[in-house]
């Protein structure tokens, strides 16, 4: 009976002591936990393109992918900032929330920001995990002032054509007559559809601008219609312009209002000048005749000036030589006596 007292006794005082150790030290009784890892993102790419362009501003798309191993990655957050190239002040700033990621995968955070459409910007490209900055990658955009806005786009444009590898001009003219030193123009300009629509309604403006002082000397605006997908239309118009000056003949394409393309053609009417390439050439034949001044015959200037008898410099004269004989005619006489 001591003997199985003993036994019993023995054996609680291990289980106390087992409970004892439990308490005095979390989690020795708790399961393993296999799945605990470290979670690893990576930003592999940022991708941006337009998504939308009015006349003062552009919204970027901006395509984030992360690259996920491990265990699970908790409360991520990627976060986009646009920077000014040129200030480098901040422009805009977004933040999208994607949760908690898991497994082995790629995920594609996207976020979009609107910036002003002028100059470029640096695009910053930050990650958050449980509030810690894990991974920062950056790209660049330029020249975001050349995107065309919605309102401006046409799929008609001005046809460019070549000849053996020389370039003509699109806006092309003929001399239809010359009178009271103005000549008439005849000009045609090629436009092209390169879209798979008919296009909208446009209209064609068309100005001789001189080249040297920038007047416009006509100008006419013509009804081009539609035209009809991969087809070129020839619009004509007449423009009378003074002689013996050279042109620039600037057309511009409109549709409802709009200016959707612009193209500039010489017009060499000047006999010794030429346009070409917006360079001006001047070959000057010089003639001294041209800078001969026709004077007033009243004027006399150069011609000398001749002595007359009754000129006021031959009277003095003449008085000086009487005074002077009489005065030898008085001291003669005074010595005769």
């Amino acid at each position: 009976m001591r003997r199985e007292t003993l036994l019993t006794g023995g054996v609680v005082v291990v289980v106390l002591t087992m409970l004892i150790g439990a308490t005095a030290v979390p989690g020795a009784l708790s399961e393993p936990e296999d799945n605990v890892r470290e979670s690893y993102l990576d930003l592999r790419e940022t991708t941006i393109e337009p998504a939308s362009v009015d006349g003062q501003t552009v919204t970027l798309a901006i395509d984030a992918r992360l690259s996920h191993r491990g265990g699970p990655a908790e409360n991520v957050t990627v976060e986009t900032r646009a920077i000014d190239a040129d200030t480098g002040l901040v422009a805009t700033t977004t933040r999208q929330s994607v949760g908690t990621v898991e497994g082995e995968r790629e995920v594609s955070v996207r976020s979009n920001i609107t910036v002003e459409r002028a100059g470029g910007y640096r695009i910053d490209t930050i990650v958050y995990e449980d509030g810690d900055r894990i991974e920062t990658g950056q790209q660049s955009v330029q020249n975001v002032d050349a995107l065309t806005p919605a309102y401006a786009r046409s799929t008609v444009a001005f046809q460019r054509f070549e000849n053996a590898g020389v370039p003509l001009d699109s806006i092309t003219y003929r001399i239809d007559g010359v009178s009271d030193n103005r000549t008439t123009l005849n000009v045609s300009v090629y436009v092209t559809n390169a879209g798979n629509n008919p296009s909208t309604d446009l209209s064609l403006r068309l100005r001789a601008r001189q080249a040297d002082s920038n007047v416009i000397a006509d100008e006419s605006t013509v009804r081009v219609g539609q035209i009809r997908p991969g087809r070129t239309e020839v619009v004509r118009t007449q423009l009378t312009v003074p002689d013996d000056y050279n042109y620039w003949l600037d057309g511009m394409l409109l549709s409802d209002g709009v200016i959707v393309g612009t193209e500039s053609s010489p017009a060499n009417l000047h006999p010794t000048e030429r346009l070409q390439e917006n360079e001006t050439r001047e070959q000057v034949g010089f003639q001294s005749s041209d800078f001969e001044q026709d004077r007033p015959a009243e004027q006399g200037m150069d011609e000398p000036q001749q002595t007359s008898a009754e000129g006021p410099g031959f009277t003095a004269l003449i008085g000086l030589l009487a005074i002077l004989a009489s005065a030898l005619l008085v001291a003669r006489r005074q010595t005769n006596e």
